[in-house]
């Protein structure tokens, strides 16, 4: 289904979906972020992108997974807590943040089910936003196998053209959303069409850096496991661990009990975002830590993305959204190591 829809008549449109909970962009200070939003007016989609990518509303960043208790009579007792049962619609969702999600969904599906965040994903429709200009100058989508313009994931992809909208339903829950306001919505003419390619073109164009035989990659770091170049780039990491926190595909967790009182005990069991760059993230009960230096931590991040992910799901763990490149505090840049490893030896 496809649609034109005026901007004039956005916020109207948003209105007739109040039986769901709203997410769109958000700017706090100069940062930009989804948060839930109460009135359609407030809804901005002149914005490039956000720190965090909208993952943290389908897999928050900490989230309670029992609460336990001691009765009167010194019996234990366990409740489960569950995502509530809350449909929602998150608007301005960018191309490369979507098909991350999707990544995300092989790792919480397949041979086991993650209840909690199925829970949340099953309930969420995403209406994209197509990047007619880059997010960043880091933006790198291109060569990892998505676009400015890339509808993988979504439920809805909107284009800015000027004063309206192209509207592309692409899935039953878009149809869905769609049909709740279909008075404010028009058929596209020849030229709606016409300025869609353009812009589709242009924005592929603006897309400057890429990542030169990216397919040499995975298997020349199956070779490189040793090698001492993972001490050399890993000579100015500070192990803050922000390159993990605002990547739309990494999903690391550590589950803890917080123990509330002691007498009577009372507390929770809860999930919570981790990093495989924190020095303590595989240290075992025994003392022994695999990867005890930032060496091995920074090649544990390039190799799963790059060689482990795509061994396993044919397809790069990484969207090219390039915010660990511009938010790095000493400018680590994923690119410039791709391109070292994939002429290193040569």
């Amino acid at each position: 289904m496809q649609k034109i829809l005026r901007k004039k008549s956005f916020p109207q449109w948003v209105k007739k979906l109040e039986s769901y909970k709203i997410y769109a962009p958000a700017k706090n200070g100069d940062v930009w972020n989804y948060e839930a939003v109460n009135h359609s007016e407030d809804i901005d989609l002149d914005y490039l992108n956000s720190v965090l990518s909208p993952k943290k509303i389908i897999f928050p960043q900490r989230e309670i997974f029992l609460e336990f208790s001691t009765s009167n009579d010194g019996n234990p007792e366990i409740n489960e807590v569950l995502p509530e049962e809350n449909p929602s619609v998150i608007f301005g969702v960018r191309p490369c943040d979507a098909k991350a999600l999707t990544l995300t969904d092989s790792v919480f599906g397949g041979d086991f089910d993650d209840l909690y965040y199925w829970r949340r994903r099953d309930q969420a429709i995403l209406v994209g936003l197509a990047c007619h200009n880059p997010p960043s100058p880091n933006c790198f989508c291109l060569s990892v196998n998505g676009s400015p313009h890339s509808k993988e994931g979504l439920d809805i992809l909107m284009t800015d053209l000027g004063d309206r909208y192209y509207v592309e339903s692409l899935t039953e829950k878009g149809n869905k959303l769609l049909n709740l306001g279909n008075k404010f919505f028009e058929e596209p003419k020849a030229k709606d069409k016409k300025d869609l390619e353009k812009i589709n073109l242009a924005s592929e164009k603006k897309i400057k850096r890429r990542i030169k035989e990216i397919k040499k990659i995975p298997p020349q770091l199956k070779e490189m496991f040793d090698s001492p170049f993972w001490d050399e780039e890993a000579m100015s990491c500070i192990r803050c661990g922000i390159c993990t926190y605002l990547c739309p595909t990494c999903h690391c967790f550590d589950i803890s009990d917080e123990v509330l009182s002691s007498s009577p005990i009372e507390g929770k069991r809860v999930r919570t975002w981790d990093t495989c760059q924190f020095p303590d993230f595989t240290m075992h009960s025994s003392g022994h830590n695999p990867r005890p230096d930032k060496a091995s931590r920074l090649r544990q991040r390039i190799l799963h993305k790059f060689q482990y992910f795509v061994e396993r799901y044919k397809n790069y763990q990484c969207t090219g959204c390039g915010r660990c490149i511009s938010k790095c505090p000493v400018g680590i840049d994923i690119i410039e190591v791709l391109d070292k490893v994939r002429d290193y030896g040569t």
